[in-house]
C-alpha cells in the first residue's frame, strides 16, 4: 500500500486557447485531447513527451484561474479501499469517481484534505505510451520538438495556513515521508517537502499560506543546461520569469520559476538528492531559509511566498 506519485494537476483558466497555445509552443507539451463537456466545459489535457499515461494536466475553462484538484496515483488497485478506510477513520468526507466520469482514469477516490484542496487517488491510468514508443525506441526524443519540452511533470507545491497539521495528514494518513521541514523559533513547521514511493526529495511541499491555494506544479529537466535552455525560452517569448535561474538550499534543485500568460506560476526543475526510505529529516531553521529557498540569493522573497493561484 502506498502513493506512488502525481499524476496530474486539474486547473481552470479564463482564456484556454491562450493558455493552450503557451503549453505547447513555449512549454512544449503535447496536446492530448480537447473536449467539450456539458459539465466541465471546455478542457483540454496535456502530457510531456516522455509520459506513458493519457495526460499529466488538465485546464478547463473557468472565468476564475485556480486549481480544481490534483491527483495521486497508488501502488495497487486494493489501495482504494485501504485509503478509503484510513480517510474515513480520519474523519474525511470521501467520495468515488467511477470509471469513465473522469477521462483518462478509472475508479478514484476523492477528499478534501485539510489545507482545503481537493485531492484524488486513482490506482487504474489510462496508459497511451510516450512519443518515442516502444520498438527500437530513441533514446531521445525529436529535436524538433517546440519550446522547453520537459520529459515529465516532478511536483507540486500548495500552501496551508496550519502547515504541521496537513503535514501529519500526508504522513500519517497518507503515508507520504518527510524529507525536509523549516522550523520557527517556536518548532512548528513553516513548510515541509514530502515523498511518495519515488525517490525524489519531494513529490509534494506545502509551505504557510491560505488554505485552498496553488503555488505551482513543476516541471522534470535534465540537467542544468537544459535549465539554462529554458531561461533562453522564456525570455525569448516574453514570459514572465519569477525567480532564477538559481539553485535552491531545500532539495538541492536548480529550477526557474514563471507564471503561465494567465498568472498561474509554473517551474522547471532539475538536481536535487536521491531519497532513500531510511534517510533522516533535513531541518532548516526560519532563520537560515533564505539559503534554503534561493541558495545563492539568500533571500526570503515576500512576493515569491505570497503570491498564489
Amino acid at each position: 500500500m502506498g502513493i506512488l506519485r502525481l499524476a496530474h494537476i486539474d486547473v481552470r483558466t479564463p482564456d484556454l486557447d491562450l493558455a493552450t497555445a503557451y503549453y505547447t509552443e513555449v512549454m512544449g507539451l503535447q496536446q492530448v485531447q480537447r473536449t467539450v463537456d456539458p459539465e466541465l466545459g471546455d478542457t483540454v489535457y496535456f502530457k510531456c513527451w516522455d509520459e506513458e499515461d493519457h495526460h499529466s494536466l488538465r485546464m478547463r475553462y473557468n472565468p476564475r484561474t485556480g486549481m480544481d484538484s490534483f491527483t495521486f496515483r497508488v501502488e495497487s488497485e486494493d489501495d482504494l479501499h485501504d485509503y478509503e478506510k484510513k480517510l474515513a477513520d480520519y474523519g474525511a468526507q470521501v467520495s468515488r469517481v467511477s470509471k469513465g466520469e473522469a477521462v483518462g482514469q478509472g475508479e478514484s477516490i476523492r477528499f478534501e484534505v485539510p489545507s482545503g484542496q481537493i485531492m484524488e487517488l486513482v490506482w487504474d491510468v489510462e496508459k497511451t505510451g510516450n512519443i518515442l514508443g516502444k520498438s527500437n525506441p530513441s533514446p531521445v526524443p525529436p529535436p524538433d520538438l517546440p519550446g522547453i519540452a520537459p520529459p515529465r511533470m516532478d511536483h507540486m507545491l500548495v500552501n496551508a495556513e496550519e502547515v504541521g497539521e496537513a503535514a501529519r495528514f500526508f504522513q500519517d494518513v497518507l503515508g507520504l515521508r518527510l524529507t525536509e521541514q523549516v522550523l520557527d523559533g517556536n518548532g512548528h513547521q513553516l513548510g515541509v517537502w514530502l515523498a511518495g514511493r519515488t525517490n525524489s526529495p519531494h513529490d509534494i511541499a506545502i509551505v504557510n499560506g491560505p488554505n485552498g491555494a496553488l503555488h505551482h506544479w513543476a516541471y522534470w529537466l535534465d540537467d542544468w543546461d537544459h535549465i539554462r535552455k529554458a531561461a533562453d525560452t522564456l525570455a525569448y517569448n516574453g514570459v514572465q520569469i519569477d525567480q532564477g535561474p538559481t539553485r535552491h538550499g531545500v532539495t538541492r534543485g536548480n529550477t526557474i520559476y514563471f507564471f503561465d500568460p494567465l498568472g498561474i506560476r509554473n517551474e522547471v526543475f532539475t538536481g536535487g538528492y536521491w531519497v532513500d526510505p531510511d534517510q533522516e529529516i533535513i531541518t532548516w531553521t526560519e532563520q537560515e531559509f533564505g539559503k534554503g529557498l534561493f541558495y545563492y540569493e539568500n533571500i526570503v522573497s515576500q512576493r515569491f511566498l505570497r503570491m498564489h493561484t
